[in-house]
């Protein structure tokens, strides 16, 4: 005989700061309209966070990424908030609800700037956001939190299921997400390339992952469009990501895309302000995309460049598909993006292939993702 599940028991919390506002983030008329302030609140209380682990602001939010999620609805539903003390952004707060697959899930994520940590504004955004939680029935949580740089093995690191990396035991960010009933399920590496990458070593990847391939496969470039006739295998790919992708413990199950979703993706990219490319590789004799890799280049900020999604299919796999998608992407980084000065990406530290290629292409270590999971 089963016994129904209950929901883990709120640790005590500290009381609420006096003076404190939660604030849920609407779609506001315009940017430049008063009612954009929680938009720019929720960016201020990104940045200061980044500044806090990174030292810079590369990875934080913009005011038109904030705006363009909060429109999406057919696949997934976002919801922000955000905590002022007296006047002053201290706190964000997120959910993100998926709707056509995996409703079983939640994304979720709580940040307090530096100077405004241990007195209560964290707990007070999440039961915000655990409350949104519960009442949309969802039942496994997860979220993930930056740190830098990795602790070395001992007594001060915590290790995911996978066995593979670590966090620092003693951050705030650690503490909170293991208080809360959290546990860690895996570690991703965060890498950052200088670019322009010396043109000789990558021409020379580029060469020698050509000729490993073989004439079997065919190399695409497509910035900012992707072609109609090859829609329908991006949207194979992207949906082999939820399943083909390292997950260490988090249950992540298949979430399947078709053209339009890919064409409605790939359309929001532009709504959040930034262009994109695409390098996909072509299996000849089938004609199906057997590889891809995409990056986004945010037009406000033009040092910077983000990798998105980078998949070998399991069937092509062995024939160096990953280092000429990567290689060849950033060859064509140099000729269209060169005032680009440096590349961001992310990966499970589990993913002994994609790391190497990233180590071969000249990527160094700048901190780590952990990866959070509650199960009710």
């Amino acid at each position: 005989m089963s016994t129904p599940q209950q929901d883990p028991p709120r640790p005590t919390a500290p009381a609420t700061p006096a003076g404190l506002e939660i604030v849920e983030v609407t779609v506001p008329a315009s940017l430049d309209a008063p009612d954009a302030w929680p938009v720019h609140a929720t960016v201020a209380v990104s940045q200061a966070v980044e500044l806090g682990v990174h030292g810079t602001t590369d990875n934080a939010l913009d005011a038109e990424g904030v705006v363009a999620g909060l429109t999406e609805s057919v696949h997934r539903r976002i919801r922000r908030w955000v905590a002022t003390l007296d006047g002053e952004p201290v706190g964000r707060g997120f959910v993100l609800l998926p709707v056509t697959s995996n409703t079983h899930r939640a994304s979720v994520q709580v940040s307090v700037v530096p100077s405004a940590r241990r007195r209560g504004v964290g707990e007070a955004l999440w039961r915000t956001v655990e409350d949104v939680t519960r009442a949309e029935g969802r039942t496994v949580l997860t979220g993930d939190s930056p740190h830098t740089p990795e602790p070395l093995p001992g007594p001060g690191a915590l290790e995911p299921s996978t066995g593979v990396g670590r966090v620092p035991a003693d951050d705030a960010g650690v503490r909170f997400a293991l208080r809360h009933g959290f546990t860690l399920e895996q570690v991703a590496r965060h890498s950052v390339l200088d670019l322009p990458v010396d043109a000789e070593a990558l021409a020379a990847h580029v060469a020698d992952a050509t000729a490993a391939a073989g004439p079997d496969y065919r190399v695409h470039v497509w910035a900012d469009e992707i072609p109609e006739q090859h829609l329908d295998g991006v949207a194979v790919l992207e949906t082999r990501m939820s399943t083909d992708a390292p997950v260490g413990g988090l249950d992540r199950r298949e979430d399947p895309w078709d053209a339009d979703r890919v064409r409605a993706s790939f359309a929001r990219i532009h709504d959040r302000g930034a262009g994109y490319v695409v390098c996909a590789v072509e299996h000849v004799p089938t004609g199906a995309l057997a590889g891809f890799t995409v990056v986004t280049l945010p037009e406000k900020r033009p040092a910077v460049v983000f990798q998105e999604d980078t998949l070998v299919l399991r069937e092509h796999r062995g024939h160096r598909l990953g280092m000429l998608v990567k290689a060849t992407m950033l060859g064509e980084l140099a000729r269209t993006r060169p005032a680009a000065e440096r590349i961001h990406t992310w990966n499970a530290q589990e993913n002994d292939a994609m790391l190497a290629i990233n180590v071969a292409l000249g990527f160094r270590p700048a901190g780590i993702d952990a990866e959070w999971q509650r199960v009710a």
